[in-house]
């Protein structure tokens, strides 16, 4: 296996929420953890309001971060957010196709192959900008554990050039076992009920396993 680069970039996850006090620690936390990319969820059982969303998208984009929406391309559009982020489903070749017609060849399309290799490997040569690999329930039913994520990362980045994204990684605890194996970009999710004196704690050990992967086995 080609040895992984030394600082893989940091994909931040965070729920699409209402609030300044909300708005404030997220950039806080993507200030903290030098962050290169933002995805925005959707708050759970809710769509994306484009009133909150939007906020939050130009604030991002203001600190010369690329800013995805989950899913949801019309959003997406109507925020200007770079793009989408599309999570494993059983048609993700036709909502990839569907959102590169609608967004263009200019957005960022990035998708999450779950533990599928043939719809990664259909997505990537489809022109998809990264290949996720998550620990969701992959495409044909089965759960994607960690050490299977790691495998699918290191197999990816060994045969291709498309980045590739270890996506839900457990951070910090394994972020560096995920960077051993090649990943590109780790992306991890933003504590959503953790007090926001704890995120400079969260943060510093993110930081810490993303500059040391040769503490991996």
């Amino acid at each position: 296996m080609t040895d992984p680069q030394p600082e893989p970039g940091l994909c931040l996850v965070a729920s699409a929420e209402a609030g300044a006090g909300w708005l404030a620690r997220l950039r806080a936390a993507l200030a903290a953890t030098k962050a290169q990319t933002l995805i925005l969820t959707a708050p759970e059982g809710a769509a994306f309001d484009t009133g909150v969303t939007r906020p939050l998208v130009e604030m991002s984009q203001g600190m010369d971060i690329a800013t995805l929406l989950a899913d949801d391309v019309e959003a997406a559009r109507s925020v200007h957010a770079d793009g989408v982020h599309l999570t494993s489903r059983p048609d993700i070749e036709e909502a990839y196709a569907a959102a590169r017609a609608t967004l263009g060849d200019r957005a960022i399309v990035g998708v999450d192959a779950g533990g599928s290799r043939h719809d990664a490997m259909t997505l990537g040569d489809a022109g998809a900008d990264y290949i996720a690999f998550s620990r969701s329930v992959g495409t044909d039913g089965s759960a994607t554990f960690p050490a299977t994520q790691q495998a699918l990362v290191a197999w990816w980045s060994d045969l291709f050039v498309v980045p590739v994204v270890a996506f839900d990684v457990e951070a910090p605890a394994e972020a560096s076992a995920v960077i051993h194996s090649g990943a590109d970009f780790i992306a991890v999710r933003l504590p959503h009920a953790a007090p926001e004196k704890d995120d400079t704690a969260w943060a510093a050990a993110l930081i810490a396993a993303l500059g040391s992967p040769s503490g991996a086995a």
